[in-house]
């Protein structure tokens, strides 16, 4: 776990980032809140306020749109492989329809099977914005799958890298 910075490391910081200049058409970072010295930290956090250490709440679930991204651990041991791929899908040259229903039921096949994780390549597209490359992870994303899928992620290099997705898939219940 790491530590909080203390109020003069933060300051050093903020010298040396005041230093650095953006690369050409890149925005300026935010600068980041000055710290709170001594009696105003106690009296923010006394008076029921965030405590200068605590980390912004992440949005749930709930509020994000498409699926969840695998966690990072587990994306890792599928990109090592170390978690098997249990089966590969390739969606090029389908059309968006028979892309979709191939996908649904491919997922399904292999959580029938009791597969963990399985390849999905869409491809790039033409100019790097294919269509099935953008869709998938909405399709992904649908109530129909939610029982099926766990999360997914952009493949590694080696399994295709942006043309390519990981998808963890949920333990099959037992019975």
């Amino acid at each position: 776990m790491k530590r909080p910075l203390k109020p003069e490391e933060l300051r050093l910081w903020s010298l040396v980032a005041s230093t650095v200049h953006p690369l050409p058409g890149r925005a300026r970072p935010t600068a980041p809140e000055p710290p709170l010295g001594g009696a105003d930290a106690i009296r923010q956090v006394s008076a029921g306020g965030p405590s200068p250490t605590r980390a912004p709440a992440r949005p749930s679930a709930a509020h994000r749109h498409g699926p969840q991204h695998i966690e990072p651990r587990r994306h890792h041991r599928i990109a090592r492989e170390r978690d098997p791929i249990g089966a590969r899908l390739d969606l090029h040259g389908l059309d968006q329809d028979r892309a979709r229903a191939t996908l649904e039921g491919f997922l399904l096949r292999a959580w029938d099977e009791g597969y963990r994780a399985v390849l999905v390549i869409t491809g790039k597209g033409v100019q790097g914005d294919g269509v099935l490359r953008r869709r998938t992870p909405e399709w992904l994303a649908d109530p129909r799958l939610r029982q099926v899928v766990a999360g997914v992620s952009e493949a590694h290099r080696r399994h295709g890298g942006e043309g390519a997705l990981y998808v963890a898939l949920k333990r099959k219940p037992r019975g």
